[in-house]
């Protein structure tokens, strides 16, 4: 121990379960039970119907679990994983979104990203912003770049 406070005044990134990220875990934990009851539901019950849309769900579903997970670990080597999880969580919902609202042909079927999230009240297009502004929020340049090189600074 050096006798710094642990956290950004000795150089490390502060952890994201803290303050208001407390929040920002349970809404992502909250559209993790329900993204994965809803493409559990889908798969079992009518996973014929449209495949690639349920899929899509379950997809939807562990980026949700992942990023929950990752969000409330905090720091270390999970915050590469917290922001791997919401950039693929951000590209998932706009490339769904615009798909789906281009050409529902491939996605008819619902999923919590069709639509931008419109059967969500669009919390699936606004929660990864949030997710990665509180992770630049909470980063630190010499703690982030140690977590992805694997250095302890």
């Amino acid at each position: 121990m050096t006798g710094t406070e642990p956290g950004v005044a000795a150089g490390r990134p502060a952890s994201t379960s803290s303050g208001p990220g407390r929040a920002l875990v349970g809404v992502y934990g909250v559209f993790a039970l329900s993204a994965s009851a809803r493409a559990g539901y889908q798969i079992a019950t009518k996973f014929d119907e449209a495949p690639l849309a349920y899929a899509l769900s379950a997809f939807s579903a562990v980026v949700y679990v992942l990023a929950t997970v990752a969000l409330a670990k905090g720091g270390g080597r999970w915050r590469p994983v917290a922001w791997s999880a919401v950039l693929v969580e951000l590209v998932g919902v706009l490339v769904v979104g615009t798909v789906s609202v281009l050409d529902a042909g491939d996605l008819s079927a619902k999923t919590v990203w069709s639509g931008y999230g419109q059967g969500y009240g669009y919390v699936p297009l606004v929660l990864p912003f949030l997710g990665l502004a509180w992770l630049w929020h909470t980063r630190s340049r010499s703690g982030d770049r140690a977590a992805r090189t694997g250095v302890d600074h």
